[in-house]
């Protein structure tokens, strides 16, 4: 007989814990921070006809998850959370200063700080009226004086630590934000169809997991470890003949 509402063993009915709503409000792959301007070198892959649909695209975005945003963004976003947890400030400028510094694509580069500028504007509305809004103001103290860029990863880990929610979730709901923007721009690219699209998210959802577990082992020295390949895609990108992405 199928549970009801007076039966023991059905779930609890709850509100959602404080932080959901506006991570999930950061997290959304149509917030206008201009991912959709960004193939993060999977433009050059489809060019040389390296990714040509569903399959090579799966694979190419399985390399990207256990690399980039695993050592990159998924860490940098860990080691700014444990910062601003101790309220260590120069810590934060240090690791953004890293976090720009480790991007050797020039594309690449432009596009974190672009997109780190534009999140932190839209976490500030997203905070605003409550005392959430006091660390990322404290944050864009910092970039307006020159002494950090922005960063996306850095700008999450600040409103996801005001707003009280567990490390593991902010940087989960990160790399799936990062996934199902790409797979929208793969599913414009190459082309994909939306289903193909859709199976392609759930098919990298286990290496997310795998990437977020890894991402808690990890310590400062692992910050920027490259997957060559990659990088390499994103500096040809610049001197692509035509392309649709701004990386």
């Amino acid at each position: 007989m199928p549970s009801t509402l007076t039966d023991p063993c059905a779930p609890e009915w709850g509100e959602p814990a404080r932080w959901q709503l506006p991570l999930a409000q950061l997290c959304d792959s149509a917030l206008p921070t201009g991912a959709f301007s960004h193939s993060f070198g999977l433009e050059t892959y489809i060019c040389d006809g390296i990714v040509d649909g569903e399959a090579s695209f799966v694979s190419w975005l399985r390399a990207l998850v256990s690399t980039q945003l695993t050592f990159s963004e998924g860490l940098g976003l860990r080691l700014a959370f444990e910062a601003v947890a101790a309220d260590d400030w120069e810590a934060i400028a240090r690791l953004d200063d890293l976090l720009v510094a480790q991007a050797v694509p020039i594309q690449v580069r432009r596009a974190g700080i672009t997109m780190g500028r534009r999140l932190l504007t839209i976490a500030r509305l997203a905070l605003s009226g409550a005392d959430d809004d006091r660390l990322l103001s404290r944050y864009a103290a910092l970039v307006d004086t020159g002494d950090c860029r922005a960063h996306p990863a850095i700008v999450l880990a600040i409103a996801g630590y005001a707003l009280m929610a567990p490390p593991s979730a902010v940087t989960a709901a990160y790399l799936q934000s990062s996934v199902i923007s790409l797979t929208q721009n793969a599913v414009r690219a190459i082309p994909l169809g939306q289903d193909a699209g859709q199976r392609a998210i759930a098919s990298v959802r286990d290496d997310v997991r795998a990437a977020v577990r890894r991402i808690g082992t990890l310590d400062e020295m692992d910050l920027g470890a490259a997957a060559p390949g990659i990088e390499i895609s994103q500096m040809r990108h610049e001197r692509q003949r035509a392309r649709m992405f701004m990386s």
